[in-house]
């Protein structure tokens, strides 16, 4: 393989020789010797122990849903309404006529909205018919738009609602600094705010149903502990696409396991916006909106139960309310919730640690539980394992996953999913994949709020579509790409499609198992969602 150097300094026989060598397999059981070298004194002892933490993980956030699963079980059957639990009765009017809605709390309904062309006249309108005496409301729309005609549509929407007697005031900001915090916060201090005793909040695309006060206030008024009453999210577009319907699922888990087990045992769960009721006096005494994260509902909620005040939620009680329809705005509101509620548990933590007015195992509960499996573990084991450690496996022969790793431990919790949403049941699988692409995002997002990265106080506002998605939307399983290539396409997914393909065709060859069948479904679904076929296609005529 040596030869005559010529005068570019390149020895032209030896060149030819290493070309053969290549061409003839000789370089590429070179690389394998190297490998299998490398293999067993390197990569198998970092493999294994990459193995036992995502082991580990796996068994915290199996026991956290299967205890969580118990609870919201067991208030099924018992029937532990909030009802049976609290007291609640309708608000009585005096006898007097005159006299007869001074029985009713003044209430401030907030519509906090940015932009939102779309939708804000449902918001308005459901606000507006809320089945409560007149001159005991109060609608405050919080307007934060740069847009100057969704500005001008919004205002002429209130001004619509004051002819016709509502008492509705229109609020615009100057700027956005906090973003929704800020508008809140801002909101509060109006003088005409100072009379109400409590305050429910509304996002732009969320429409109440007429007595939704009138179930929720008497939560408050007769339990004075009580400090927020939570609606839950009914969704009038999950039959839109697939990734709508996937949407469904785990919000509705969420919902029906997650905020019903944490309501029922420590009276505690993260406020989720908006569809909620608090009591003002609550909010003044915990020091108000703050805008530190990305997640000040949550924020709020944690200082609220650290004072502490209880958390209660209504899940018969339902709102509507829109889910996003476009990957691009899908990834958005994930990225917002995950690097928010990691950001929290950063700044948070040692407040938790050192309140005074909880108990032990409710600091417990809220730094292991809520915070450290649910919202930094679940994000991270599910990317990890799943997502690399499986796929990487396959190329080391001497690391071994256990089979309850794998498949028992996975499948329990899709099996506890599922069980809450059996009509759903056929969509599991999809919900698996996707999830799982998904978590790549979530993964990012929480060590972005963990270590306050570049984007941790991102805050882009979840685009809904109202009306218009009937005119404009085709409902395909799979969307058409837009025009755009950055649009289109989204080379992290695509990249780790081809490593996925290349792990299961390995498998495939030289395996000893049958992990190729889920690692291949998995490489799919990251190219279908990297090549941007997933939610909806918005038509631009």
């Amino acid at each position: 393989m040596f030869g005559v150097t010529n005068s570019d300094g390149v020895t032209v026989p030896g060149a030819l020789e290493f070309l053969k060598w290549r061409e003839g397999g000789e370089f590429l059981r070179w690389i394998g010797g190297i490998w299998r070298e490398v293999r067993p004194r390197a990569v198998a002892p970092a493999l294994r122990v990459a193995v036992a933490v995502c082991l580990t993980m796996s068994v915290m956030l199996l026991v956290e849903v299967v205890s969580m699963a118990a609870v919201s079980l067991a208030i099924k059957l018992l029937r532990r309404s909030p009802e049976r639990r609290y007291r609640w009765e309708p608000i009585a009017a005096r006898d007097d006529p005159e006299a007869a809605s001074l029985a009713f709390p003044l209430v401030l309904v907030q519509i906090p909205m940015y932009n939102e062309r779309e939708v804000y006249k449902l918001s308005i309108g459901a606000a507006c018919a809320l089945s409560w005496p007149s001159d005991r409301i109060i609608i405050q729309v919080l307007d934060d738009s740069t847009d100057p005609t969704v500005k001008d549509m919004v205002e002429v929407e209130c001004r619509l609602w004051a002819n016709k007697g509502i008492n509705i005031n229109y609020e615009v900001r100057e700027n956005r600094r906090g973003y929704k915090a800020g508008a809140l916060k801002e909101g509060m201090e109006h003088s005409y705010v100072q009379q109400c005793e409590f305050v429910a909040i509304f996002d732009s695309d969320f429409q109440p149903e007429p007595d939704f006060l009138m179930r929720t206030v008497p939560f408050m008024v007769h339990n004075s502990k009580i400090a927020l009453v939570q609606a839950r999210w009914q969704f009038v577009n999950f039959s839109d696409c697939l990734m709508t319907r996937i949407q469904k699922m785990t919000l509705d888990y969420h919902f029906k396991v997650e905020q019903e087990a944490g309501s029922s045992t420590f009276a505690f769960f993260g406020f989720n916006g908006t569809a909620g009721v608090w009591r003002i006096s609550a909010i003044n005494e915990v020091g108000g909106w703050k805008d530190r994260t990305t997640v000040e509902d949550m924020d709020l909620a944690v200082r609220a139960s650290l004072k502490g005040w209880k958390l209660l939620y209504v899940g018969d009680l339902k709102v509507k309310s829109e889910l996003p329809s476009t990957l691009k705005a899908y990834r958005h509101q994930q990225h917002r919730w995950t690097c928010g509620a990691a950001h929290l548990f950063r700044k948070i933590i040692v407040e938790i640690s050192m309140a005074k007015e909880v108990s032990f195992w409710k600091k417990c509960y809220l730094i292991y539980s809520f915070f450290f499996v649910r919202k930094i573990v679940a994000h991270t084991v599910t990317f990890f394992l799943y997502c690399i450690v499986i796929p990487t496996s396959v190329l080391v022969p001497e690391v071994i996953i256990p089979t309850w790793g794998v498949v028992y431990i996975p499948t329990t919790i899709t099996l506890l999913n599922a069980i809450r949403n059996p009509r759903s049941i056929h969509l599991m699988p999809f919900w698996i994949l996707f999830e799982n692409v998904m978590s790549m995002h979530r993964m990012k997002a929480t060590m972005i709020g963990l270590f306050e990265a570049g984007s941790v106080n991102e805050w882009v506002v979840t685009e809904k579509l109202g009306d218009t998605l009937l005119e404009k939307t085709k409902i395909p399983i799979l969307e058409k790409p837009s025009s755009g290539l950055r649009e289109r396409i989204h080379l992290p997914e695509i990249g780790f499609a081809v490593f996925l393909f290349l792990c299961a065709s390995y498998n495939l060859a030289y395996g000893k198992n049958s992990f190729y069948v889920y690692i291949y479904l998995q490489a799919v679904a990251f190219l279908v969602v990297g090549l941007g076929y997933v939610g909806c296609f918005i038509s631009n005529t």
